[in-house]
């Protein structure tokens, strides 16, 4: 019984390989055709890269986020401070990230880094939080935001149904996970194809406010700082749903197995992206304050359409079409990365087996992916968005820091291993003081449930961690299981290739 599954596993692949073998034109059945070894293979290139990068980064955050940011610093100076102070925030991160990417080339992102500088119950800690919550309740997010702008035209003067956009969220993750599962290249299309339609529209909304304070459109912009917030907890908040939007710039970490020369086009993706998404993300916000007040802005139900409405009729409806485009493409880079962490954490048994099993055929890491999308689903239930950008930032930075911390460790510990890109450890010290901050002061200056609920998740994984991954009682639970679903899914365990 415990072989029955690898005699499976090689039946498969040697069924696979008679059929390459027998199925060419007559007269050419001597010139078997390469097969690939069963890996995720590398089709992610610079601009893909870049691709990842941006077009996740900019996804609902910028059309939802400006509001929050506004509300909790209290004034328009400090709310475009904040909104740079992110850029360069996310930058010097990616550049830790950098280091960690091009020092340890597996896939994964933080999961990877925590593994080789705590070892295997912190790194299992954290692919129980991001595998079972954080990844999935981030494309939650990002398809309701897409569903919610999908849909307000078809109800105008009122919002939509909850049942319409959870039924198009729900529609939308199918599609996505179905395109991530057919083809990597496919899903790198679909990316770049998203990213190009989301810089248009950034082009189109920059181009205009320039027009408009060319036009002398700047009495919100005039005496900025009046009535700034100095609550240590409400800037912190600010921050939270600033660095939301700009989240996605570790995404390219989670896929270095599958990126071509990662040494070189890792750091360079990095330098590239967040820099111009920084750029756009101000400009932006410099553009809808010259077209809104600050009480115009904070009443608005969506920032970028009331935007559009005011400076582009009778063009105004290309916004809300380009902002769908915006969040969908978002929502694919998020399935994308996704889908890798649980086939790695699987890969190293912190998941069950099957996650970590390629589709034959199509290369792609299947089964973890349709792990992500139906946890998806299950997470746009609840769909106040607003708390789910708190509980998200809340965990994630918490792995942030641990992962900056972990840098600064191998630098003792792993003193052998190469490092292409060297950051100065100054940068890595002030992402861990930073993630700190913003771990610890908004709980401080407003205790919430949120935060109680996902501690308390985080450390529920503890209970699962002895019987289920140091004892392996999972596998020897889920070994027919397992075997069911892949002659099913026609996906087999990655070979090992040096």
């Amino acid at each position: 019984m415990q072989q029955q599954t690898a005699m499976d596993e090689s039946s498969i692949r040697r069924r696979k390989e008679s059929q390459n073998g027998s199925t060419g034109h007559s007269g050419h059945t001597n010139d078997k055709p390469a097969v690939k070894a069963t890996v995720l293979q590398k089709d992610v290139g610079l601009v893909s890269g870049i691709c990842l990068i941006v077009g996740t980064m900019i996804g609902s955050g910028i059309f939802i986020s400006p509001k929050a940011v506004l509300l909790y610093s209290g004034a328009v100076g400090p709310c475009l401070l904040i909104w740079a102070a992110c850029g360069m925030l996310s930058t010097l991160g990616a550049l830790c990230y950098a280091e960690l990417g091009t020092m340890i080339t597996k896939s994964g992102g933080e999961y990877s880094y925590l593994m080789e500088a705590f070892g295997s119950l912190v790194a299992y800690l954290y692919s129980w939080t991001t595998v079972m919550v954080l990844k999935p309740s981030s494309f939650a997010i990002i398809t309701l935001s897409f569903a919610e702008y999908a849909s307000t035209p078809f109800y105008p003067g009122c919002s939509p149904p909850p049942v319409v956009t959870k039924s198009l969220s729900a529609a939308a993750i199918f599609l996505i996970v179905t395109v991530n599962c057919l083809s990597v290249k496919l899903a790198s299309y679909v990316q770049n194809l998203f990213t190009a339609a989301k810089l248009f529209i950034i082009v189109i909304i920059v181009v205009a406010g320039i027009v408009l304070l060319a036009q002398g459109n700047t009495e919100t912009l005039s005496n900025a700082f009046d009535g700034s917030s100095t609550s240590v907890g409400s800037i912190g908040l600010a921050f939270y749903n600033g660095l939301w939007a700009y989240d996605g710039w570790n995404q390219l970490n989670f896929i270095t197995e599958e990126l071509k020369d990662p040494y070189r086009n890792l750091p360079l993706a990095i330098l590239i992206g967040i820099p111009l998404v920084s750029v756009c993300y101000v400009l932006v916000n410099v553009a809808y304050f010259t077209a809104m007040t600050t009480t115009e802005l904070l009443l608005s139900p969506a920032v970028a359409v009331t935007f559009g409405d005011r400076v582009l009729y009778p063009l105004s409806w290309i916004v809300p079409l380009f902002v769908v485009f915006s969040t969908f493409g978002s929502a694919n880079g998020s399935c994308f990365t996704a889908g890798r962490l649980a086939y790695v954490s699987g890969r190293e048994g912190h998941m069950v087996k099957i996650l970590s099993y390629i589709s034959l055929k199509r290369y792609t890491p299947l089964p973890a992916l349709i792990f992500n999308g139906v946890l998806s689903i299950i997470y746009i239930i609840p769909s106040d968005i607003n708390t789910l950008i708190n509980y998200f930032s809340f965990a994630q930075w918490l792995f942030y820091g641990l992962a900056a911390l972990s840098l600064i460790i191998m630098r003792f510990t792993r003193k052998e291993l190469h490092r292409p890109v060297k950051v100065p450890i100054v940068i890595p010290g002030l992402i861990v003081l930073v993630s700190c901050y913003l771990v610890l002061a908004p709980i401080i200056e407003k205790p919430e449930l949120e935060y109680l609920y996902c501690t308390i998740f985080i450390l529920s994984g503890l209970l699962l961690y002895y019987p289920f991954v140091y004892r392996k009682w999972a596998r020897k639970i889920m070994r027919p299981i397992t075997m069911h679903l892949q002659l099913l899914m026609e996906v087999v365990p990655p070979e090992k290739v040096e």
